[in-house]
């Protein structure tokens, strides 16, 4: 048996845990702020949020078993981003964030046109959307010059951060498929054309996700309290680790991820190439993945916590908000959410898609919108899902994860909306968890079919036959349909 250390870095929270072949013995974690310098940006500190958590969270987590000898880390966090560093790996600014940060909607536009949008979804597998890091570096590149000038390495959140730990400027392959147009899927490597974005030598070297890419240098051990030269695997996404800790493991499993965003992740047999979803090699040699994700989801909640329920107390006011939304009935009373309060990721890939609460009158309460807001995701949700199905690639057995599957209303509202049981595993610390795993396999210490050991299924939710369903979804997709062109002409 190892005692291993995960760490996920979150866009709200970051976590921590020790594991010792699957038991848990320490865990700890951390919030931060999430900085939106103007509407459509996103972005993080990357030495007080990405490597400051790292930090801070390991030296917890020891305090807490000092008398544990750890014997390999792995970390994930928040992706893709975008931190140019200096020569020295200092931050020229602050970290651009993932999907949910659309700035660079001129240089996608740009490069489709330039490059043809047939041309880089064949190499990359995957459309230019606010997911993909290409044109962020060159909205980088033009926006920034001065920055520009000096960057000699780019990052994103977990390569930055390994090579805090260990020195090695290195990326997974996962992660690396969210780099488009500068990742060749068929190669399973940069591109050989990196079409004036940037320089290959500012890119890191590509390595597997459970990899051993190093070993804790010196610094990084005075930093975090580890001990020096135990390895550090490459690291990846949070998303996918989170996967990892819920067993997703075969073609057809599809992880669905309640936190900030809803994120999806399915294991297919090949390669998906479906505009609408986003493609890369799975975290192992050989295998596959496509992935989707919501703009807006946890984060709408909290939204609706602060803005129409300010006077609940902040430990139980999602407790008091989801009491409330379970006596409103499904359907919310007639009314319907659409949840694209920051644009859209997947399948709209709409950056000027604007939330709306259709239906109003004077009869709802605040428990008919906090179901109707719930009830939006949940929609959104069975958008993605039939998605999968009409690229071929349909779930055959879901596993959900995070903070949300504690929202019972949402949860169930999510299983009646798509038809699809969900299971919950014993465990739901999410990607950290994962992560200690893939140090386990890392260094021998565990098998991949161990995590059903690690992490066992504890209940199922099951799908209901609703009426006011199968009534509302159609009209959901309706109104935004028939809103599109007006959300476009809203002033920013």
């Amino acid at each position: 048996m190892a005692i291993t250390m995960g760490i996920d870095v979150g866009t709200f929270e970051s976590k921590a845990v020790l594991v010792e072949d699957g038991r848990i013995l320490a865990q700890a974690r951390r919030a931060h702020d999430m900085l939106v310098p103007r509407p459509g940006l996103a972005e993080h500190d990357p030495e007080g949020v990405w490597w400051g958590d790292v930090t801070h969270l390991s030296r917890a987590l020891l305090a807490q078993v000092p008398s544990a000898r750890v014997e390999a880390l792995a970390v994930s966090a928040i992706g893709p981003c975008c931190l140019p560093v200096d020569e020295g790996g200092t931050p020229l600014r602050n970290g651009i964030l993932y999907g949910v940060d659309t700035r660079a909607s001129a240089e996608i536009a740009e490069l489709n046109e330039r490059l043809g949008e047939s041309a880089i979804l064949a190499l990359a597998g995957t459309s230019l959307t606010s997911q993909a890091v290409g044109p962020k570096v060159l909205w980088l590149q033009r926006n920034e010059p001065e920055v520009w000038a000096r960057t000699a390495r780019l990052h994103t959140a977990t390569s930055f951060i390994l090579e805090r730990l260990t020195g090695v400027h290195a990326m997974d392959h996962y992660t690396a498929a969210s780099w488009s147009p500068l990742y060749d899927m068929g190669r399973q490597a940069w591109a050989d054309d990196l079409h004036g974005i940037c320089e290959r030598s500012q890119l890191p070297r590509l390595l597997w996700s459970a990899e051993i890419a190093g070993q804790v240098t010196p610094e990084g051990a005075e930093a975090t309290s580890l001990p020096e030269g135990i390895p550090v695997t490459t690291g990846t996404i949070d998303a996918a680790a989170e996967a990892v800790s819920v067993g997703v493991s075969r073609p057809g499993d599809l992880m669905l991820m309640y936190g900030s965003t809803v994120f999806v992740i399915e294991i297919t047999p090949g390669r998906v190439t479906d505009p609408r979803l986003w493609s890369a090699p799975w975290l192992f040699p050989g295998s596959h993945a496509a992935m989707a994700g919501l703009a807006t989801s946890g984060t709408l909640t909290q939204w609706f916590r602060e803005i129409v329920a300010p006077g609940l107390p902040r430990d139980t006011a999602f407790e008091t908000l989801a009491q409330e939304a379970e006596a409103s009935p499904p359907g919310a009373r007639g009314l319907i959410c659409l949840p694209y309060f920051s644009g859209e990721r997947t399948p709209l890939h709409d950056p000027q898609a604007r939330g709306v609460f259709f239906g109003l009158n004077l009869t709802h309460a605040r428990g008919d919108l906090f179901r109707a807001a719930l009830e939006g995701i949940a929609a959104a949700t069975h958008h993605i899902v039939e998605t999968y199905s009409e690229a071929g690639a349909a779930p055959t057995r879901v596993m959900a994860v995070g903070g949300g599957t504690k929202m019972t209303p949402w949860l169930q509202a999510t299983s009646d909306m798509t038809g699809l049981p969900q299971e919950i595993r014993r465990v739901t610390t999410g990607a950290a968890f994962g992560n200690s795993f893939l140090a386990a396999l890392a260094i021998g210490a565990a098998q991949a079919e161990e995590i059903d050991t690690w992490n066992p299924p504890e209940r199922t939710v099951e799908p209901r036959d609703l009426p006011a369903y199968a009534k509302s979804y159609p009209l959901f997709r309706r109104l935004y349909e028939q809103t599109r062109d007006l959300m476009k002409e809203l002033p920013d």
